[in-house]
């Protein structure tokens, strides 16, 4: 990916959610929300603190997460959508 987030923002690809509910039931795309759950491609250095120094951020290359259904830019990047962010949009690491 020839994107690089920076400072406190991230790069997250979103996940597809299922098309099918439990009881077999298929969800066609005009009816489905959007995922609100993705996966981290890339992250910045860190958010600037008030006095010049770097927090390193909470998330890394490769974390589930859950963010906000409004969060985030969208971008195409190479034929790939995917969300800009700040690490204040992401509400959860799915672990596990």
């Amino acid at each position: 990916m020839n994107l690089r987030p920076l400072h406190d923002r991230v790069i997250v690809k979103r996940m597809e959610e299922e098309r099918t509910t439990p009881g077999g039931i298929v969800i066609p795309d005009s009816a489905a929300e959007k995922p609100i759950r993705g996966e981290v491609v890339a992250v910045g250095k860190g958010k600037i603190l008030e006095n010049g120094d770097v927090r390193a951020l909470d998330v890394k290359e490769g974390d589930k997460v859950l963010f906000g259904k409004y969060s985030g830019t969208e971008v195409k990047v190479g034929g790939d959508d995917v969300l800009v962010m700040r690490e204040d949009d992401i509400m959860a690491v799915i672990e596990g």
